[in-house]
């Protein structure tokens, strides 16, 4: 039983036995730096069965609580606030048991099931910033989910069929004169986007030649040749015209060799993978279930729809006049295959704010077929990622690419490494290694510590910073711990930094320091519920930031006594391993020197 645990339990027997009747409104919170104190108990909502002042009540608590529990060293009162100061002997017990211990506990067998679904990119064109946050969100949500004892599935969809896809397809067939990976040394992924870009430069020009004759807008885009001809290309591909098909698989094959590159960089994988190719027909057994129910209706004109006015949303159609699926279909195709081939207990979709809508529908839609399952479906709603200058727009080629993205913070972390001259001593491989560490780490941490539902502007230059919130300062105090352990193992005989066989008297940093690890398991279940890397971010740069500066203000290897200095390496050690622990959860590499 946890601390405030127990302080819980007892407050309920307080009220109990000081005014007969207790409360479930007990909570107890972090007291206030204002305060003295380590965990405070608000009484106003005690004042009913009290009949007493805020005061006297806190104070009848505060002496019952003190009584009972001895780990309670003392209490003061503020107004309604009872503050409680938590004994040294505490923290020190809770500190010999976790001293040097994983922070992290391996995934029982009979957790619940978890599949998280990130990146669904498109086959027409390269990752980009947007992509950047959705897979760096997906990817550290799985992980955090997992450490709060889930078996997680990591899952990916690759929407690789219909028009947008058709146009590349169609311009590297009009104007690439055969052009590969290899012959332009291009990623595969970044020559099909340079045909999508170049699709709708033609296409601008298509349309600006029929509205001159006379067409509006929306006539000429849907007059437009090139358009007819790449929903020509559609059609003979769900026709599986073997040389549009041939055509499809040679540039998707391109694609996916790009993606998986960028994918490894990134530092990032899925446990499966579905194609919209092979799902986007799945939905229409469920069409049959749904008419058959009488939960989907049929239209004059042979198209198949939900009616969802009632429950204040719209009409959706679900079938196309002519037998064709839609988006929704697909989706609910594939996550009725899902779950009959993983049986979760609970699905995440992380997917951008602009779908919360189709979202609502689709798990919706799932319920009212009667799928108990569909209860466990939950869309993780981000905010979009912008540029300075406003959004980024694919078909005009004005997004900010993933790998230049990657390699541009890798070669900022080289410079800036250098700089600080935090590469001495180290071989040419371990520095290149050391780069990529603290650029890609520097741009994930970026990425994550910002609240999943904000959107956010992209800002490098901030993002590589050996002071301030960033991944580089908590990867330099990391880098710090360690090379105080191998110091203190060089000329002192600490070379099992595991054993506690002492009894020091904390200083007031150390104790906020061991309550700060502490906290690490609540932080974790928090992420966990709210589904925020953010709060794991945070909370290691917290960390991380006491740490240094228990570190300029105590010594630790100049110390006299011995047990001290043990004790402080201990201490430092295991804050190391939940730095360490924290930041993989981020999907961050800590490295051991710089």
């Amino acid at each position: 039983m946890n601390i405030e645990q127990q302080l819980t339990e007892k407050t309920a027997k307080a009220l109990q036995s000081l005014y007969g009747a207790t409360s479930d409104k007990i909570a107890f919170e972090k007291t206030s730096p204002d305060f003295i104190g380590d965990l405070t108990l608000v009484v106003f909502n005690f004042l009913k069965i009290s009949k007493k002042k805020p005061e006297e009540t806190a104070t009848e608590i505060g002496t019952y609580l003190k009584d009972n529990i001895p780990e309670i060293a003392d209490f003061n009162v503020v107004k309604g606030f009872l503050n409680i100061v938590i004994a040294d002997s505490f923290w020190l017990n809770y500190f010999k048991i976790i001293n040097g211990k994983p922070f992290i506990k391996p995934v029982p067998d009979n957790a619940p099931t978890v599949m998280v679904e990130y990146s669904s990119p498109n086959t027409n064109k390269p990752l980009h910033l947007g992509h950047v946050r959705n897979i760096l969100l997906g990817y550290s949500v799985s992980k955090i989910l997992s450490a709060a004892g889930n078996k997680v599935v990591k899952t990916n969809v690759v929407n690789d069929r219909g028009i947008h896809i058709c146009k590349s397809m169609l311009a590297w067939q009009k104007w690439g004169n055969g052009e590969t990976p290899e012959s332009s040394g291009l990623k595969g992924d970044h020559l099909v986007g340079k045909y999508y870009v170049e699709f709708d430069k033609h296409f601008k020009s298509d349309v600006k030649n029929l509205k001159l004759e006379g067409a509006t807008e929306e006539e000429a885009e849907k007059k437009a040749p090139l358009m007819l001809e790449a929903q020509e290309m559609l059609r003979k591909w769900e026709a599986n015209d073997l040389e549009v098909r041939n055509l499809w698989n040679m540039m998707n094959g391109w694609v996916y060799k790009g993606f998986a590159e960028s994918y490894k960089t990134l530092g990032v994988d899925f446990d499966s993978t579905y194609y919209e190719s092979n799902t986007y027909l799945l939905g229409k057994e469920i069409i049959d279930t749904g008419l058959a129910k009488g939960v989907f209706k049929t239209r004059d004109d042979k198209s198949i729809y939900i009616d969802l006015t009632a429950d204040g949303l719209d009409e959706k159609t679900l079938l196309r006049s002519d037998g064709t699926s839609v988006y929704m279909t697909q989706d609910l195709g594939t996550a009725l295959q899902r779950h009959h081939e993983v049986k979760f207990e609970k699905m995440i979709y992380t997917v951008g704010n602009e779908q919360d809508y189709h979202f609502k529908v689709l798990f919706l839609i799932l319920k009212k077929l009667g799928y108990a399952w569909a209860d466990g479906l939950y869309h993780l709603s981000y905010g979009m990622v912008e540029l300075p200058e406003g959004k980024m727009k694919s078909r005009e080629g004005t997004v900010v690419d993933a790998d230049d993205l990657m390699k541009i913070m890798i070669d900022t972390a080289a410079e800036t490494t250098k700089e600080l001259g935090k590469v001495e001593g180290l071989t040419d491989d371990e520095a290149n290694h050391l780069y990529q560490s603290i650029g890609l780490g520097a741009l994930k941490y970026f990425m994550l510590k910002v609240d999943p539902k904000k959107k956010m502007l992209f800002n490098p230059a901030e993002s590589i910073d050996f002071n301030g919130n960033t991944s580089p300062f908590i990867q330099f105090n990391y880098v710090r711990i360690q090379a105080l352990i191998r110091k203190a193992k060089e000329g002192w005989d600490f070379e099992n930094l595991d054993v506690f066989t002492h009894n020091i008297t904390l200083l007031q940093k150390e104790k906020e320091l061991i309550i700060k690890l502490y906290n690490f398991n609540t932080v974790l279940q928090q992420a966990a519920n709210e589904l925020s890397p953010a709060l794991i971010a945070n909370y290691v740069y917290d960390l991380a930031k006491e740490f240094s500066q228990y570190y300029h203000e105590t010594p630790i290897l100049k110390e006299d006594q011995k047990d001290l200095i043990l004790f402080r390496l201990q201490l430092s050690k295991t804050i190391g391993i939940v730095i360490k622990s924290g930041m993989g959860l981020l999907g961050i590499e800590v490295p051991e020197r710089m």
